[in-house]
């Protein structure tokens, strides 16, 4: 980019707010009287004997709810902008189409912080059937609030948006932007892991459903409305920023619609689909989507591709600005949705263990269940098939264009995928969340195994030759993207050998014998964030050490070697003082499954020591083989091209060398006679 303006214009900005602010109001009003007039018409939230805590408290809560969520998708959708739809200066500094951006989504997330901070008082009255005003009283708030979790949900929903709305104040450059951007996505999570979809049977899938429907929506809404303000404003790169988003909005609306229908089918049988409140809120909601992607489709064949072959907005911004309205009703039918209860499943109640994990388990774990008694995980098992495609159309793409790659590299990578897909969705990841041996087989299995042949399938490498380079005066792309991701200061950090080391293994001993993990195995977003854990630390630790791909940090070899027999030791202590505990850590928990297969829960975490001991030296000794062979190849390679120079210069560096010896030696020779006296 050539522009050398400020990126401080408190005219760029105050123009997107005028320009966009009465369309923002207008649906964010329209957004609100939906939620409301559905939740009175439709809502039998308070007829089941729940003490009801009046209308102000229900009414004011589902607007709160309605305007924190508007709020939250403008940020996202501002720093999405920011950071990969509109380019930066050359200096790294945003532009000031970048920072307009990031002003908007400074405003939005106060706005986002107050309503989380007002939904504390109105949860918490609703939790325990009180009106609104009698938690006015700091004392009797304080009191309540601690025993309810959407309460907390709440509380933590709030400080991310602080966090958030500070760095907006603070970020002038496009890393920051970047993970001001993944913090606020970060912002949806508690909410998504709370409510309707994260309690009773299947709520495995519900909420890993409405994780990725929440994450697409936001990213879908929000971006929409910041690249209208960009095109209001007539920025720079609009035809750039509209192609870019057309591609996200084509992969949110997939998103939104696969996981919105599992997320419906999970709570709501076909047959209460036109009989229930819930399902006829599910159906509007589907009809609003629909809609959408009409919108969406016109907007890419007529708006998009207007704006990158002439330059010209009108069109878009003419169907934006209506596809914005509709995207506030669907938030409103929504918000009416959260807050109905999906009917009373009266075919059968669930067990024990469905309530727990979310579904049941037929009968102990035998070899022939782990590989064929399968559940698929929607996150790390779309994770595990979406890494595969991505890779193999890389390899296509070298090939078409006549580049080789390594077989080996694509059968590591697609190996490291399918482990993924083993531990996560077949019967090793339906047992783990009850069984701790089974865990222990699933932990292993994404710290040790996976991330080992991930990083030997050198993706990074692959997708810096697959991925076009932005030419010197074009707006840099993923290719450049990635490049500053490899060399940023938190892959540097993260790539130390001590950082690496601690959070490969210092975490086994953190995570099992400090409390946390019995805590968190009550909670499905926990399990979810340790598999995350498991999965990044060992790709962090391996990476430098037997990675294809250009690390932050370059290892001589036997810092290298250092790094695999520091770790050995730790692992294999770390499995010893399992094998020998005689407290069961989680064991209010298993306990509580009452398993029959599990008569005696410290015999299966003795087992699970052993496993982890066992486990842990294989994938080692793996790397330990790679190493050398790495290092075989890299002196082939040396040799080769010695001999080329050789070849190419007639050995004059080898004749060069034999001078230098025989002139050494004949100075040698030659010492004690220089020193003998005449006769």
């Amino acid at each position: 980019m050539t522009s050398t303006e400020s990126p401080a214009q408190p005219t760029g900005t105050g123009r997107v707010r005028a320009r966009i602010g009465p369309l923002l109001v207008v649906g964010g009003v329209l957004a609100v009287v939906v939620a409301a007039g559905l939740f009175g018409l439709l809502s039998d939230r308070y007829i089941e004997g729940i003490p009801n805590p009046g209308a102000f408290t229900a009414y004011g809560m589902i607007t709160l709810r309605v305007l924190a969520e508007v709020s939250s998708v403008l940020v996202i959708g501002s720093l999405l902008f920011a950071a990969f739809m509109t380019p930066p200066q050359k200096s790294g500094v945003l532009a000031a189409d970048g920072y307009a951006a990031v002003r908007t989504a400074g405003w939005a997330a106060i706005v986002w912080c107050v309503c989380a901070l007002l939904s504390i008082p109105f949860t918490t009255a609703d939790t325990f059937g009180r009106p609104v005003g009698q938690l006015f009283d700091i004392q009797t708030l304080v009191d309540l609030a601690p025993n309810s979790e959407p309460t907390n949900t709440w509380l933590l929903t709030a400080t991310i948006a602080f966090l958030v709305a500070v760095g907006t104040r603070l970020v002038l450059t496009w890393g920051w932007t970047t993970a001001l951007f993944f913090l606020a996505v970060g912002g949806l999570l508690p909410l998504g892991v709370s409510g309707h979809s994260s309690s009773g049977g299947q709520h495995d899938l519900a909420t890993n459903s409405l994780l990725l429907h929440l994450i697409a929506a936001a990213l879908w809404v929000g971006g929409l409305v910041a690249l209208l303000a960009h095109g209001r404003r007539k920025g720079a790169h609009l035809g750039l920023a509209a192609s870019r988003f057309s591609k996200v909005a084509l992969a949110c609306w997939i998103v939104m619609a696969a996981s919105g229908v599992i997320n419906a089918l999970v709570r709501l049988p076909v047959a209460d689909l036109f009989s229930t409140n819930y399902g006829l809120l599910a159906l509007a909601k589907v009809v609003a989507l629909l809609t959408l992607g009409v919108f969406g489709y016109f907007q890419r064949e007529r708006g998009v591709k207007t704006v990158v072959a002439t330059g010209s907005g009108r069109a878009l911004v003419k169907l934006a600005g209506l596809e914005v309205l509709i995207m506030m009703i669907t938030i409103g039918i929504a918000a009416a949705l959260a807050r109905t209860p999906p009917p009373q499943q009266s075919v059968t109640e669930p067990d024990n263990v469905e309530v727990r994990i979310g579904y049941a388990l037929d009968g102990a774990p035998t070899f022939l269940k782990m590989l064929v008694d399968w559940r698929f995980d929607l996150i790390y098992g779309t994770l595990a098939i979406a890494l595969a495609v991505l890779y193999l159309l890389g390899v296509r793409r070298l090939r078409a264009r006549g580049d080789a790659w390594p077989v080996g590299r694509t059968i590591a990578w697609l190996s490291g995928c399918a482990v993924i897909l083993l531990a996560t969705s077949s019967g090793i990841g339906r047992y783990s969340p009850a069984m701790f041996s089974i865990h222990m087989i699933s932990h292993m299995m994404l710290n040790m195994l996976a991330p080992i042949l991930l990083v030997l399938g050198g993706a990074v490498t692959l997708a810096l030759r697959a991925l076009p380079a932005a030419s010197k005066d074009n707006p840099p792309g993923p290719r450049e993207w990635l490049v500053a991701f490899v060399h940023s200061p938190v892959a540097r950090v993260l790539t130390h050998p001590v950082v690496a080391l601690l959070l490969f293994v210092g975490s086994y001993y953190v995570l099992y014998f400090s409390g946390l993990f019995d805590n968190a195995l009550d909670l499905h977003w926990a399990h979810l964030a340790m598999n995350a854990h498991f999965l990044l630390a060992g790709y962090v630790f391996y990476w430098p050490v037997i990675g294809i791909d250009p690390a932050p940090r370059r290892l001589p070899p036997v810092g290298k070697l250092a790094m695999v027999f520091a770790s050995m030791p730790f692992h294999a202590f770390f499995g010893v003082v399992l094998m020998g505990m005689q407290q069961i850590i989680g064991d209010r928990f298993y306990r509580s499954l009452s398993l029959p297969w599990v008569s005696d829960a410290l015999y299966d975490q003795r087992l699970g020591g052993g496993i982890a001991w066992a486990a842990g030296e294989v994938p080692l000794l793996v790397v330990v083989v790679a190493l050398l062979v790495q290092w075989a190849r890299q002196d082939e390679k040396e040799a080769r091209r010695r001999d080329r120079r050789a070849d190419s210069d007639g050995e004059a560096e080898l004749a060069a060398y034999n001078a230098m010896l025989g002139q050494m030696n004949g100075k040698t020779n030659a010492g004690p006679e220089s020193t003998r006296k005449p006769d």
